[in-house]
């Protein structure tokens, strides 16, 4: 008896072996038929589709051959060896267990044909099996494509934010944001923080899948303990960076300004970076916390372009509208903030001062009545009178 089942299966895995070509066509013309994403794929893509059924009908004859005993675990992965990693790149995982399914669907349906007599019951419980086996194959391989295609971006995303703060050529930012598939959408804008630390992986993870619910591209690495992310598509950078929080570490969270593109980005990122450094001296500041709200701080901690912001913003503002501003700031300072004492110095009206100072908002864009404006412009009269090329543009350095 058992010398018959034996044969039985030979001969049944004879007639499988004479048919491979044509269970393969078969295969391909019925998911031509019923597949329109698949009559979609170009050529050479649907030629590794052929190569893959072609494979997975010889494997079916291998894992029948071999017992339930003797089986190894994994033994249909070598089907998707047949066809380049780049597969797994263009056809989804779902898309991929659809084509799993025509093919299976080709081959029950002829196993009458296949099947030695009295074999045929047994033949299909053999390809359910080897389904199964198929389905867990393609989630193998769909797995360690996507944690190899995670591990080199985040190599790749780390050398683009190590250049993008270097300030290499927009070419180089350029060629390596293609690669990433970075789509530049208007306006960029950098934001760094403290990683949490960990996996970088991880950390790269919980940025991009926080930036994807609110429909905002991203770019970000890890910079020694800083997490460097850039912003694409975000009209508002500040609100978006604060709905990434979850993915940056404890400590300050400073956002550059918005820029066209990522050619520009370098600028953005470095008004982050020196933010960041200086963030420290504002204790109380939001988190996160714009790059421009933190000037004073930045010029303090000897930031060239803060200085040249405020000397040239600020400073160079003030002299531009007239003397008597500045002169009604330096009594305003001298008097501790007090409008009245301020106004006794000065042999005016309070009211005057008031105007004074309100024109002083509207020409800096800093209120001398907000103690935190108040510092600012006091650290801007500083750099200006120290430098004061910034009083006219043209004579700005």
């Amino acid at each position: 008896m058992e010398d018959q089942t034996a044969d039985g299966l030979a001969a049944t895995l004879r007639r499988i072996e004479r048919s491979a070509g044509a269970l393969a066509t078969a295969s391909i013309a019925r998911m031509d038929e019923s597949l329109a994403w698949f009559r979609a794929l170009p050529a050479d893509q649907r030629s590794w589709v052929m190569l893959v059924a072609q494979a997975g009908v010889r494997s079916l004859v291998e894992f029948m051959r071999q017992g339930p005993q003797t089986r190894p675990r994994e033994v249909s992965d070598e089907v998707f060896a047949a066809a380049p990693r780049a597969l797994a790149r263009s056809i989804s995982l779902q898309q991929t267990v659809a084509l799993i399914q025509v093919t299976i669907d080709v081959v029950e349906e002829h196993a009458g044909q296949l099947a030695a007599p009295g074999e045929e019951r047994d033949l299909r419980e053999e390809v359910l099996r080897f389904s199964r086996e198929i389905a867990f194959s393609a989630a193998r391989v769909y797995a360690r494509a996507a944690e190899s295609r995670g591990s080199w971006d985040a190599r790749l995303q780390a050398l683009l934010v190590d250049a993008l703060l270097r300030g290499d050529s927009t070419d180089t930012l350029a060629s390596r944001a293609a690669a990433l598939g970075w789509a530049d959408p208007p306006p960029v804008a950098v934001a760094v923080g403290r990683s949490p630390g960990g996996d970088v992986a991880a950390v790269l993870h919980t940025v991009y899948r926080a930036a994807r619910r609110i429909g905002v591209e991203v770019i970000s690495g890890v910079h020694g303990d800083r997490l460097v992310v850039v912003l694409g598509g975000a009209a508002d950078p500040l609100n978006a960076t604060e709905k990434l929080l979850d993915g940056f570490g404890t400590g300050p969270v400073v956002v550059g300004p918005a820029v066209a593109s990522l050619d520009e980005a370098t600028e953005s990122a470095r008004a982050a970076l020196a933010g960041f450094r200086a963030a420290p001296a504002w204790p109380d500041a939001p988190r996160p916390v714009a790059a421009a709200a933190l000037l004073p701080e930045r010029a303090l901690a000897g930031d060239v372009a803060a200085r040249r912001a405020l000397r040239r913003d600020v400073y160079g503002a003030l002299v531009r509208a007239g003397g008597e501003l500045i002169e009604t700031l330096d009594a305003f300072f001298a008097a501790g903030g007090v409008l009245e004492s301020a106004a006794r110095a000065l042999f005016v009206h309070p009211n005057t001062v008031r105007y004074r100072l309100r024109r002083i908002g509207d020409v800096t864009g800093f209120s001398p009545l907000s103690p935190r404006d108040l510092f600012a412009l006091r650290i801007a009269l500083t750099v200006g009178r120290l430098d004061p090329r910034g009083s006219t543009p043209p004579g700005d350095a």
